[in-house]
């Protein structure tokens, strides 16, 4: 009998501090809470971002990491989400169109006269005046066609692109019976690049044509080389959304 009463007393122990089991893992779970609480109170974002500036810097000039560089921008607000497209394709198209039209800008043939960068998300093409027209004119030379040539067989892959052509001239003042002012000499410039595009089959619903005159420089007008450069074409090529 006494050991009867003696198991008996043991079993009921075990079953009244089963609770302490369920008590423990509720504190340790509050602990983790609280210590994850208290490392994001003190989370400096302004020394993460300049680890992130830093290491941008270092890689700037790669444009394989565009993508990489891309997703390294801190948010400006807390909700902003990241995309299927960021986590898995790391924008691919954009990259690919990036690196198809920079490889053929650092062809030998045209390194001299075409550049490309990423500007607030959009590819810029920029190719001198130089390589495109005559001095004072608006109609294209040898050279102007087999550089658009290329850059259509590359755009032709990339239909969900929007192309703004704009014109930049430099700050030498022009005034001719066609050209009373930069202004005009500009648009045409602008204008003679589309109808090109269209004629060679790109759909007129994907461009647009402006003339800046000398109003977006580069770079200062203070030399001849920096008027050159200022001396441009350039296309813009921004995502549309939407195929056509």
């Amino acid at each position: 009998m006494r050991d009867n009463t003696y198991n008996s007393t043991f079993i009921t122990y075990d079953d009244d501090a089963t609770w302490l089991i369920t008590y423990a893992d509720l504190m340790t779970i509050m602990l983790v809470f609280f210590v994850l609480l208290y490392t994001l109170a003190f989370f400096e974002k302004e020394q993460y971002r300049r680890a992130v500036e830093t290491i941008k810097v270092q890689i700037e000039d790669d444009e394989n990491l565009i993508g990489l560089m891309e997703l390294m921008e801190i948010p400006e607000t807390v909700d902003t989400q990241i995309t299927i497209e960021d986590i898995t394709g790391l924008h691919s198209r954009e990259k690919s169109l990036f690196e198809n039209i920079t490889k053929f800008a650092r062809s030998n043939k045209q390194k001299e006269n075409i550049s490309t960068r990423i500007l607030d998300g959009k590819i810029i093409v920029s190719i001198k005046g130089k390589a495109l027209f005559n001095s004072g004119s608006a109609s294209l030379n040898s050279t102007a066609i087999s550089i658009f040539d290329e850059i259509i067989l590359i755009l032709y892959d990339y239909p969900e692109y929007n192309i703004n052509i704009k014109g930049h001239t430099d700050n030498t003042p022009i005034s001719t019976a066609i050209f009373p002012s930069n202004w005009e000499l500009s648009a045409v410039r602008a204008t003679t690049v589309l109808k090109y595009l269209v004629s060679k089959g790109v759909k007129p619903r994907r461009l647009t044509a402006t003339g800046y005159g000398e109003v977006m420089p580069l770079l200062p007008n203070t030399s001849e080389e920096n008027r050159a450069q200022n001396r441009r074409v350039e296309f813009v090529l921004e995502k549309n959304g939407t195929r056509n």
